[in-house]
């Protein structure tokens, strides 16, 4: 997993991993979370994807969007 990289200093997220169709996010002191394709949507996980990377607005993405805070896989 990658490190996330908090820009905003509040966040969550720990780190994350990026496939083709699914990202996995850690929070802090959980297991890692997977969101697929399947489960939230090509758009919400592509969206997810973009903001892991830049390093901000993730978990209030997650937060802001039930079907999102809801959606993900259990593994």
């Amino acid at each position: 997993m990658e490190p996330y990289l908090n820009l905003n200093g509040n966040s969550g997220v720990v780190a994350y991993e990026i496939g083709t169709d699914f990202i996995r996010v850690q929070f802090h002191d959980k297991p890692p979370y997977l969101y697929t394709y399947e489960s939230i949507g090509r758009e919400n996980v592509e969206e997810m994807k973009r903001r892991a990377i830049v390093g901000r607005g993730l978990a209030t993405f997650i937060n802001q969007h039930r079907e999102v805070h809801e959606g993900y896989v259990r593994e």
